[in-house]
């Protein structure tokens, strides 16, 4: 797949620096390494590796990843692995998203706090979730889920929400049986609204009393407890959005759409349009509009786009994909295997460990999983070169694309 011929890091090597300087005080190290990690990612800065082809002699310079978590580059490899790693959780049993979203009012202060409300937008959605499916009174099954935060709406603007990824089911209270959800239907969300809704501002005001919460500029006022509980009062009134898909249609369907959601960033490079003396211009989603119009244009100023997207770092150790029920990483491989077998289907088989018997050319340089671009060869690595350093070898001048005009 082609590269985009935009992307974010070209923002920050034109604008990082002189946004840096502006912002000097106001930008966590977090947000310093995240830029740097962007603007150096597949340079010569980190180092990488030359690729030829076996058939044809074609070389190619490939240079390392950054691997930041926030990085649009990095994402698709890191997805891929961790799919793989989960490809052995799924079950035959229809799956469900579930979206869980706060209010634009506690979203305003999620940013001088991200870990703690994150935290508990995390807690309060699968709490909720949990209870309400444990309940006789609509599944009463103990349930799994892999839930996903995104902080992020489609303009970049602040809109945490959690996408939850849930199977049909569960085992009963006492774990000798699976209970499977109607077809077409796992819990009531009206009933999961307005327990999350309680769970959060709980947990907030819990936090808030505990002095765990800091304010500043125009929402400094809200250290204070009684404007804090004046400002979510309005809050215990409303419905907060909590949405629930249709099942999907297998589980090579659940596989393809979490990816789409696991290792997400704020804004993937294939959505810039453009990056002139106009500003930074990108397609976003207009969701009070249907149809084609709702793909819309918005150009902000480089210093407005890179302030929106480093909103969106997280705090250095946060985990932003988490498991609850029976998909907890502490029992979740003790958990599968008894769904499994309370479902009546026959585990997948165990991979092969390799042994002291494994034949030598087992061990040898194996080639890219990346084919010749100009004869679809099998390509081997002939050189490594450290960060900083040039290459050796020097990469085969581009295939030209010769074009027959047939008309």
């Amino acid at each position: 797949m082609p590269r985009p011929a935009l992307e974010v890091a070209d923002v920050f090597r034109a604008h990082g620096p002189t946004w840096r300087k502006a912002n000097v005080g106001h930008v966590s190290l977090e947000q310093l390494k995240v830029m740097s990690a962007i603007e150096n990612c597949r340079t010569a800065t980190l180092g990488g590796h030359v690729m030829r082809c076996d058939d044809c002699a074609h070389t190619l310079i490939a240079y390392n990843s950054c691997r930041n978590r926030h990085c649009p580059k990095c994402q698709g490899a890191t997805a891929r692995e961790w799919l793989a790693a989960r490809e052995a959780d799924l079950l035959p049993v229809p799956y469900f998203h579930v979206v869980f979203s706060l209010p634009k009012q506690i979203a305003n202060i999620a940013y001088q706090n991200k870990a703690i409300i994150y935290g508990i937008l995390f807690r309060a959605a699968a709490d909720a979730l949990l209870t309400i499916a444990a309940d006789p009174e609509h599944l009463g099954a103990h349930v799994g889920i892999t839930a996903v935060l995104h902080t992020w709406g489609s303009a970049l603007n602040p809109h945490p929400h959690v996408h939850m990824i849930v199977p049909g089911g569960g085992f009963s209270p006492a774990g000798n049986r699976w209970v499977s959800c109607r077809p077409d239907f796992l819990l009531p969300v009206q009933v999961l609204s307005r327990l999350f809704r309680r769970l959060c501002l709980e947990q907030l005001a819990i936090a808030h009393g505990a002095g765990s919460l800091q304010f500043f500029n125009a929402h400094a006022p809200l250290a204070n407890a009684k404007a804090f509980d004046a400002y979510l009062a309005p809050l215990r009134d409303t419905e907060w959005f909590v949405y629930a898909k249709k099942p999907f249609g297998g589980p090579e369907q659940v596989l393809r759409y979490m990816a789409r959601y696991t290792h997400r960033v704020a804004i993937a490079n294939s959505r810039l349009v453009a990056i002139d003396r106009k500003g930074v211009s990108f397609k976003w989603k207009d969701y009070r509009v249907g149809g084609p119009e709702r793909i819309k244009v918005m150009t902000l100023t480089p210093d407005e786009f890179i302030r929106r997207f480093l909103t969106h770092v997280l705090p250095s150790g946060f985990h932003r994909i988490r498991h609850y029920g029976f998909l907890a990483s502490s029992q979740r491989k003790q958990n599968v295997a008894q769904a499994r077998q309370l479902l009546g289907v026959v585990p997948p088989p165990p991979q092969p460990q390799p042994t002291e018997d494994t034949p030598a050319a087992d061990s040898t340089a194996k080639p890219s999983l990346r084919p010749c671009p100009c004869c679809g060869g099998p390509m081997f690595v002939i050189e490594v070169f450290a960060r900083g350093r040039s290459p050796r070898y020097r990469a085969t001048a581009p295939v030209p694309d010769m074009r027959i005009d047939t008309s």
